[in-house]
């Protein structure tokens, strides 16, 4: 079987890609490398350098595969507000991009990446898949929009698709962006030596899942008979706080904490529903939290990339 990775050079995407590898796949990846890293790129993958704004590239990488893991996207709350059009472009004409692609080619199931990000400020907990979608930043509103086409690509040209909405993915392969995800942002500061920074009173809540366990959400919802849209999460929730407390512990390193203003766009609390993946295609999320930390800080010390970038840990 042949496997298009989209973003398969990115945090998510070469996780993805490994595994594929491991289950006999053969996996094409397309990424302009604006965010992934060619190191990330496995070794028996076969590597496109460009982007998926690009209509004839998309339909180059995708001829001849039976599935598409469509991850390449401009990520990020305070990235999309500094710069909705670029946000837009990747997210939304990038998507369509890959859909007509998929759509020529008559893929098996086509599975897209999609964000927490589309609920905006939550109004229950935990968060089922029909939470009104009331998104707060131009990322979640691209998101949206994006899963939106690849519903009704779904239902007038019959593409088989799975929407999988991500909540806080952390894990190997995750190196600091200053607009990414909180807990690279953490370890960055932690190897330097200096405190880490709260926006807000630090007791909003996150739910943290490993990218193993994401990896195993694309591939099980891709040789499933499940379309529609899922939840990804632990099913479980951390304060900010206490994730600080947390990879001080599992890092050895105490660097202490400031506190700043809260942050247009971010949103109070989070925690998902995950059943509605559990039974549609047996999704288990297994890695706790404290064991995927301490993975993640042992990874990123020895990461060559952290290391030259830092300068400080050769």
């Amino acid at each position: 079987m042949k496997a298009l990775v989209t973003g398969g050079a990115g945090f998510i995407g070469s996780n993805i890609s490994m595994k594929l590898l491991e289950m006999g796949f053969e996996v094409r990846i397309l990424d302009d490398l604006s965010s992934g890293y060619l190191s990330n790129v496995p070794e028996n993958a076969q590597f496109i350098e460009g982007s998926t704004v690009d209509r004839e590239m998309v339909n180059e990488a995708a001829s001849g595969v039976d599935y598409v893991f469509h991850l390449a996207a401009s990520v990020g709350n305070k990235r999309s507000i500094d710069d909705p059009i670029y946000d837009a472009t990747i997210n939304v004409l990038g998507t369509l991009n890959v859909l007509e692609a998929a759509r020529k080619t008559g893929v098996k199931k086509l599975v897209y990446s999609s964000s927490a990000g589309i609920f905006g400020e939550l109004k229950t907990l935990p968060i089922s898949e029909d939470h009104p979608q009331e998104p707060d930043s131009p990322y979640g509103v691209s998101k949206l929009a994006a899963e939106k086409d690849c519903l009704v690509y779904m239902k007038l040209y019959g593409v088989p698709v799975v929407c999988l909405r991500y909540f806080n993915v952390y894990g190997v392969h995750q190196r600091f962006d200053a607009y990414g995800n909180v807990i690279p942002i953490f370890a960055d500061r932690i190897l330097r030596g200096i405190p880490m920074t709260i926006f807000g009173d630090g007791e909003q809540t996150r739910d943290f899942v490993n990218v193993a366990d994401v990896a195993q959400a694309n591939i099980k919802s891709a040789l499933s008979s499940a379309t529609g849209v899922f939840n990804v999460g632990s099913g479980t929730r951390i304060t900010i706080n206490d994730l600080a407390r947390l990879m001080e512990k599992v890092s050895g390193k105490a660097v202490g904490v400031e506190y700043g203003p809260e942050r247009p766009g971010d949103v109070r609390d989070s925690l998902a529903d995950v059943g509605a993946a559990v039974s549609g295609f047996s999704f288990k999320p297994m890695s706790d939290i404290e064991a995927g930390l301490r993975e993640y800080m042992n990874w990123i010390e020895s990461d060559p990339i952290t290391k030259d970038r830092l300068g400080i840990l050769k």
